[in-house]
């Protein structure tokens, strides 16, 4: 990975910080379908769009806020990213559901830039679950 001392990441704009996010969660979720057995091109786009979508990702993150599951550092990342104004939203949702999509990507993100590995899979290993299987808690 490329030389971050120079920049600190909390001062990072949300949007950055969704940037990073929004890759580190796309990767996840390839490498979980993969993992999983769903192998055919065809597939694998249609089950990833069920994870990334923004629809997705905002109920998610709501849910996560919902259960505490979030630190109040996370929470304070989570909140600048929903009140980033993006400049544009894809024709496909609302505004406020593309606002908390991109809160979520945040705060991955966030945790992506500061390393924490460990954190950032627990996270992203619950939204897993928590698309997979709507109808368990999150906890």
């Amino acid at each position: 990975m490329g030389d971050l001392r120079d920049i600190d990441v909390k001062q990072l704009n949300a949007l950055a910080l969704a940037y990073m996010g929004d890759a580190a969660y796309e990767q996840a979720v390839r490498e979980y379908l993969l993992r999983s057995g769903r192998v055919k091109p065809q597939v694998l786009h249609k089950e990833a769009t069920r994870f990334v979508s923004a629809k997705a990702q905002a109920q998610i993150i709501k849910t996560m806020k919902e259960k505490q599951i979030l630190t109040e550092e996370e929470a304070a990342v989570m909140r600048r990213g929903r009140n980033a104004k993006s400049g544009s939203v894809p024709k496909n949702t609302d505004v406020i559901t593309y606002n908390y999509s991109s809160a979520f990507e945040a705060v991955l993100g966030y945790l992506y830039l500061l390393n924490r590995q460990e954190r950032l899979a627990e996270l992203i290993g619950k939204a897993i679950r928590f698309v997979e299987h709507p109808e368990e808690e999150m906890a």
